[in-house]
């Protein structure tokens, strides 16, 4: 079934076929939806359903689905949320939660929401400003430049603005968002209902999956108004029956070069995989040595076992000789095309040799800087504590002239994360740094000069232990204080605080390495790819889809079953499916609430359904509508064959997982008595 998936992918791999695709609002394919499927979505329609989707910053998607402000995401996107809120005494991911009224909604210590309003071509300005420069001079100039651009439109918190890079830099637009950074918990099953089958599940079907939380965006206290929202289907999709996801693809690769995928398929996949791998198998150790620990590494091993789940199957893609042969293929095919005009070719074919030799440039320096620079390494202290050190150096230069993360468009979001008011949990803390500081020296070797300057003569254990034992940095009134105080405070800190002073310490070998790959790597990849796909341009037009961005897409499809193994997957599972692969262990065991509701709910109700819709990771959340703009679905997977889905798609099998509307509305009234949520999810009349 692999190979018949790979095999099938297109040749031309952004020149979307069936019902491919993840399209930008500005550029949606409605001819091709109106020849396959008799619907041709007016401006109109398409501008209220992009105003009813909404973005999760930290990497999902949602929906408004009341003018109350009301939102519906995916448990597994709402999870830091509901972990953060979580007590020992009090575990909201195991008993699941319910505002039974607006005063018990409870706000989320790092959520934000964001609804795009404004889409802006920007592509003169920023190919303006780099225009005849190369290296650092390239990078220097585009970064300023977006910095502008960003700057002249955030004119308030309220609002989130972010230079967009489409078709690898052939297009650059701006995208303005409303932004909402209040925002509260409303509802949320049992872990064991939203994840249903876990990791044995996970990415497979059929499906059992409860996959849901509400939220609700607060403006001035008070729920904020949203009279764009999608209204609710109570029957559910049917067979065969046009669907639309709108969402934010976080990431695809169906754009790159042939040496961009062979680095993947041979260093940078299997790298991760390991890595994965390895932190897997110690979380899974950690959470065993009691009830805490597993609650409080929870979310992480979730999305380490995701991220493993999702990268073998992106590597087990590229490994198929089949598909890699229609990447090979189709990159013969358009340079024999531009070798047709040798002008052009003259032009545009030395861009393939430019990135295969940046990538060779990044394998270099891949290892140093995995470890040395990302600042989300080794817990949320040690990431705070970085952040801060940072700070203190980039708020005083020019907006143009920082670090991406900390420019004046990236503050609101930054100051969220920073001064977050989630709990911290010095054991798993400690566990994590001691992780990182191991995989420092075990990576770049006892001898290296970084490994010196971070460890001393600590080991990785001594060393974790007392970074975290002597830090302040769970205050979060003491980390306003050495944000405010800048790079006086931070140094006056150092002196008693070790955390701070470790991260002041290592923070020159991070800002070295993330040069090296800015001022020199970077700018060659994206130079060279704007040449690729001006050409690309000039020989297909604007009939493709721009590779995923984590900014907002649309795609069509239907609800359609597929054939694997030699078996025909039905499109629909029931809630007594559920009840049938219910075993009482996990983690196929039914919360208390189902198993008592079990009398009440009607079993024929379809729980989760398939659909050919376009997705990828970033997706979650994402609801599913038809023509009337009604929600059918909430997306919260993909099949096993859809994660070849980053470098290809196959309409006869890649398939998006869903709940089904139906099911969300059952459960909400007979399992949980949630009430208030199904009266503000009725659709007017009814």
């Amino acid at each position: 079934m692999k190979t018949l998936l790979l095999a099938a992918l297109a040749a031309a791999p952004l020149l979307a076929g069936a019902d491919e695709g993840m399209w930008t609002y500005d550029n949606f394919p409605r001819d091709r939806v109106e020849k396959s499927y008799g619907f041709s979505p007016s401006d109109a329609w398409l501008a209220k359903a992009r105003l009813s989707s909404a973005r999760l910053a930290g990497g999902c998607s949602a929906s408004f689905v009341s003018g109350g402000g009301l939102v519906m995401t995916n448990h597994h996107c709402a999870h830091s949320c509901i972990e953060q809120l979580s007590t020992a005494r009090r575990d909201y991911v195991k008993s699941g939660f319910f505002a039974r009224t607006q005063a018990d909604e409870v706000r989320c210590p790092e959520i934000e929401v964001n609804q795009l309003v404004a889409i802006a071509d920007v592509t003169a300005r920023i190919t303006g400003a780099t225009a005849g420069k190369s290296g650092a001079g390239f990078f220097r100039a585009q970064r300023a430049e977006r910095a502008r651009i960003e700057k002249e439109c955030q004119t308030s918190d309220a609002l989130r603005c972010e230079v967009v890079s489409l078709y690898h830099g052939g297009v650059y637009d701006l995208y303005t968002y409303r932004r909402f950074q209040d925002v509260r918990l409303v509802f949320a099953p049992e872990f064991a209902i939203a994840f249903f089958g876990g990791d044995p599940d996970n990415f497979n079907y059929p499906r059992y999956d409860l996959d849901v939380a509400f939220l609700r965006v607060y403006q001035d206290g008070k729920p904020a108004a949203t009279p764009d929202h999608f209204t609710w289907s109570p029957a559910g999709p049917k067979e065969g029956e046009l669907t639309f996801v709108s969402g934010n693809p976080g990431r695809t690769s169906r754009g790159l070069t042939v040496a961009q995928l062979a680095d993947a398929r041979d260093v940078a996949l299997p790298d991760a995989l390991m890595g994965l791998a390895e932190y897997r198998g110690l979380l899974t150790e950690y959470a065993r040595r009691g009830p805490e620990e597993a609650r409080t590494a929870n979310a992480t091993l979730f999305y380490v076992e995701n991220g493993y789940k999702a990268l073998r199957g992106r590597w087990l893609a590229l490994r198929d000789p089949a598909f890699f042969a229609t990447k090979v293929k189709a990159e013969a095919d358009f340079k024999a095309a531009l070798a047709r005009d040798p002008a052009r070719a003259a032009k545009v074919l030395p861009a393939y040799d430019a990135i295969a030799g940046a990538v060779a440039a990044f394998d270099r320096i891949r290892t140093r800087y995995g470890i040395e620079e990302p600042v989300r390494r080794g817990g949320e202290l040690l990431a705070i504590a970085r952040t801060l050190v940072r700070a203190a150096v980039e708020r005083n230069k020019p907006n143009a002239e920082r670090l991406r993360e900390f420019g004046d468009a990236a503050r609101p979001q930054l100051l969220q994360r920073t001064f977050s008011a989630a709990p911290v949990h010095p054991e798993f803390e400690t566990f994590q740094l001691r992780y990182w500081l191991t995989q420092v020296r075990e990576r770049l070797g006892a001898d290296d000069p970084f490994v010196h300057e971070a460890l001393g003569r600590e080991s990785p254990a001594e060393l974790a232990e007392r970074l975290v034992k002597g830090t302040r940095l769970a205050d979060v009134a003491y980390r306003k204080r050495l944000w405010d105080g800048g790079q006086k405070a931070i140094d006056a800190a150092a002196k008693t605080d070790p955390l701070v002073a470790f991260a002041l310490r290592i923070d020159a070998d991070g800002r070295a390495v993330r040069k090296v790959y800015d001022e020199t790597i970077h700018p060659v990849l994206v130079k060279n790819q704007e040449i690729l796909a001006r050409a690309r341009f000039d020989l297909e037009g604007a009939s493709s889809y721009p590779d995923a961005t984590f900014s907002p897409r649309l795609s069509y499809g239907a609800v359609k079953g597929y054939r694997e193994d030699g078996r025909t997957v039905a499109p629909f599972t029931t809630l007594a499916g559920a009840f049938e692969r219910a075993t009482g262990r996990e983690p196929f065991a039914l919360p208390a609430s189902w198993l008592a509701a079990r009398g009440k709910l009607d079993l024929s109700t379809p729980f989760d359904f398939v659909t050919d819709n376009d997705i990828i990771g970033g997706n979650s959340g994402s609801p599913v509508f038809d023509r009337n703009l009604q929600i059918v679905g909430l997306v919260f997977d993909g099949n096993i064959q859809s994660l070849g889905g980053d470098y290809g798609f196959d309409d006869a099998v890649n398939r998006t997982v869903a709940v089904d509307s139906a099911a969300l509305l059952e459960a909400l009234r007979r399992v949980y008595g949630a009430e208030r949520i199904v009266e503000e999810l009725r659709p007017p009349g009814a």
